[in-house]
């Protein structure tokens, strides 16, 4: 189990880097070595965080602001997002909120595809400015620390919507995730629903995919990167849909 749990790593990580929805394969595989869902929650979202961080930093050179707004605004969104999402997580239910991600996941994943592939030449873009931006960023940092899964496609969809090219907004939020979820980090590596041996071996396995995730960033095909980002959300779509976590 412990070598599956850490190839479950290794593809959250590397998933996480391009497009989001790691979560998605480390939650079911933590639920099947025997945790609960709400421990399973918290583990991943403990475990990844190394990998996020240095996905994050791995593209750093990529990483900008968005809608006119600076870095280290939507840097303070996601931390105090992240912050109240994992308050949030430590104090209620996690089920009902869970029951909304398939919907989340699908908005996000048709917002990208309509802006990427079937947006006519001259027709308005569907376009966020700095206020929408930055409510987009704190709500879905409350979610990213409440919850998690799929925040990178929501994210995707919202930098993308405020005018970054595929590639920054990659980077972007990749950055952004590690900064959100270290304040759910901080509230949660206290808790005792944190299986460390587990999480451990999970979160070298999704360093080693975060770097592999950065370095496809780099290097992939743009059009092939937005197919990529599409096909993953379709997946985590049609995966949650058929049997939510």
């Amino acid at each position: 189990m412990i070598y599956l749990i850490f190839a479950a790593g290794l593809w959250a990580g590397l998933q996480n880097a391009l497009a989001g929805g790691g979560s998605f394969v480390t939650l079911p595989m933590l639920i099947l070595s025997g945790m609960t869902p709400l421990a399973a929650n918290i583990t991943s979202t403990v475990a990844l965080f190394p990998g996020q961080v240095t996905s994050g930093l791995a593209g750093k050179k990529l990483v900008t602001g968005a809608a006119r707004l600076p870095f280290w605004v939507l840097f303070a969104l996601s931390i105090l997002g992240g912050a109240l999402g994992g308050l949030l997580l430590l104090n209620t239910p996690s089920r009902v909120f869970a029951h909304l991600v398939p919907w989340l996941v699908l908005f996000a994943t048709t917002v990208f595809a309509w802006g990427s592939f079937y947006k006519k030449p001259g027709q308005a873009a569907l376009h966020l400015g700095p206020a929408g931006a930055g409510l987009a960023q704190f709500v879905i940092a409350i979610y990213g620390g409440y919850f998690g899964g799929g925040i990178g496609i929501l994210m995707m969809a919202a930098l993308t919507m405020a005018g970054l090219p595929t590639r920054n907004a990659g980077a972007t939020k990749n950055a952004l995730a590690g900064v959100m979820n270290a304040s759910a980090v901080v509230l949660f590596v206290t808790s005792p629903m944190v299986h460390w041996h587990e999480a451990i071996v999970l979160g070298i396995g999704a360093i080693a995919g975060g770097l592999m995730g950065a370095w496809a960033l780099h290097r992939i095909n743009e059009r092939v990167l937005r197919v990529a980002i599409v096909c993953i959300g379709i997946s985590l779509t049609v995966g949650l849909f058929l049997k939510p976590i």
